[in-house]
Formats: C-alpha cells, structure tokens, sequence
C-alpha cells in the first residue's frame, strides 16, 4: 500500500491525492510492484526487506543518485512490554520523503493527523522529515516514561511490600524481565536513531539546508542522547531491583532452611535419649523402674527446652 501526502497552505493533507504532488510517499508492506511505482515517482531504488533487515552502517545509512538513504529500528504495538521491532527506511530525494516500513509504529498514525489538524513548520520533504522524526522521538520518550513508572511500581512491591498483599517474587522477577526486554528495545531504537540524525545532520551540511532545519536536527540529537541516558538509567534500576529481589529470595530461603535447622537441633537431644532408652539390652536399671516411662518423657522435654531456650535467648528464633 502506498500512502501519499501533500503540503497545502502548510498543513499536511492526506492520505490520498494525487502521488506525482506527493512530499511524502508511505510504503506500507509493499509488494514489488508498489516498490517499482515509487521508484519510477522518485527516480531512485528503494531498499528492500531484505536491505533494511542488514545490520551494517553502510547499509543503512548512505548517498545515492542524490538521496539520502537512513534506516532505523522502531517499535510497533508498544502498549504491552512486548513491542515488534522492525526497521523503517527513510529516503530523502530532493522533492519527496519515502518512507518504507512493514509494521505500524504509533508515530506514523498519530503525525499525519496532527499535522493536518494543527499544521506543522515543514514547506519541504525535508521539513517532513525532521517533524516526522521529531514525532518519533517522542513517542519513544513516551514509553520510556511509562516504563519508569512501572518499574517505580515494581521498585515500591519489593521494598515497601503491604502487609495483607503476600510477595511473589516469581511475579515480580517476570515483571522485571519484560521491563528489561522493554528498556533494552527502546534502547536499541534510540541507538539507530542517533546514528540517523547525525547522518541526516552532515547530510543537511552538505546538501546547505536551512539554518531551522539543520537547528531542529540539532534538537533531535541532544533529545535522543538524553533519552539514551534516561534509558541507561532505567536498565541500571533494573538491574538493580533484579539484584535486590534474588536478594530476597536468598533471604526467604535462607528463613526456611534456619527453621529446620533449629528443628533438627531442638529434636536432637529428646531423640538420643529416646534411642537410648529404646535399646533391647537385658540389664538396664530402668526396665524395671516403675518410673523410668515418666522419667524418659520428662528427661526429652526438658532436652529439648534447654536448646530452645539457648537459640531464643541468642535471637536466633
């Protein structure tokens, strides 16, 4: 599917119209005739799947034929911990923005309709892109912001546990796993798009952008840099509530092997008397005592006493 908008009076308008006056073409799962009707409008190839996916920065952000080729890795579906990452090309030719893509980052629904409702600074593909990319890095910061209150939430469960709620710390160590995986996704995004927008940055140095356009390029990479921090931060608390919460389960399981230790040792004493006095020899004084029985009975309970009360005194109960 191929999506085109337009610039009109400086509100994008669209989807729909006429592609040949289109500053921004959307390739939406393209099939190959899609790919070769936006080749033949923009005059340049456009990657495929297959040229996306690669993972070398020379496949992914390059000049050709006078355009500019920069892929990054964006989330879809971010509203659960389990985003899809795929990666989105950009292909800036003088005229238009191409956009190829294979799943539906947030960002790419939401920007069209807010341009074309509120209007955005973009005369040029240029200025589409730059707004596009803006939009895409809020969103990201928007999932950062959600995960650090999730895991402020986490971080509260662990330390400041409710006396009536009982901990699970299996729940809690997954919780911290999908906020791990989310963190580290998002991470990897920023990570391309930095290497984009420095690219895009030299690139509007060279092609003698505008002095907003290549200010707002500026923008975008102070923003993306702080986000990484933010995002370093996030996987270091992480890390952190991971530790402290295998910490305590040591605790809890260290509890429980204590418990029947001073059982075991309680139990020790009233035990070995009782194997004394349950061998079958014939010549033991207290077969015939007439007291022996209660005199056993009393000897294992205060046997057992003595090291209770050793263990409570020490505060070791």
């Amino acid at each position: 599917m191929i999506r085109s908008f337009s610039n009109v009076g400086g509100r994008l308008s669209g989807p729909g119209g006429q592609m040949a006056d289109a500053v921004w073409l959307d390739l939406v799962n393209p099939d190959r005739e899609e790919e070769k009707e936006g080749e033949r409008l923009v005059g340049v190839n456009i990657p495929t799947r297959e040229e996306m996916e690669e993972i070398e920065i020379s496949s992914r952000l390059y000049l050709e034929d006078g355009a500019i080729f920069m892929t990054a890795i964006l989330p879809a579906h971010t509203e659960g911990d389990d985003p899809e990452m795929a990666p989105v090309s950009f292909v800036l030719t003088p005229d238009r923005l191409v956009t190829v893509r294979y799943h539906e980052p947030r960002a790419f629904v939401s920007f069209p309709s807010r341009a074309e409702r509120t209007g955005i600074d973009a005369p040029n593909a240029e200025g589409v892109l730059v707004a596009l990319l803006e939009a895409i890095v809020d969103r990201l910061a928007d999932i950062l912001e959600r995960a650090a209150r999730e895991i402020d939430v986490i971080s509260r469960q662990i330390f400041r546990p409710k006396d009536d709620v009982p901990r699970d710390n299996q729940k809690t160590l997954e919780e911290i796993g999908r906020k791990g995986d989310l963190t580290s996704n998002i991470r990897d995004s920023l990570l391309t798009l930095e290497r984009l927008v420095g690219f895009l940055s030299h690139a509007t140095l060279q092609r003698k952008s505008g002095k907003e356009i290549r200010e707002r390029v500026k923008t975008l990479s102070r923003d993306i840099h702080s986000l990484l921090d933010h995002a370093d931060f996030l996987s270091q608390k992480i890390t952190f509530l991971l530790d402290a919460t295998l910490g305590m389960i040591n605790i809890e399981q260290n509890g429980i092997i204590k418990i029947f230790s001073v059982a075991a040792v309680i139990f020790l004493p009233p035990t070995l008397i009782a194997s004394i006095y349950g061998m079958n020899f014939d010549y033991m004084p207290e077969l015939d005592w007439r007291l022996g029985y209660p005199f056993a009975i009393g000897l294992m309970i205060v046997a057992a006493i003595i090291p209770y009360a050793f263990f409570k005194r020490k505060g070791w109960l």
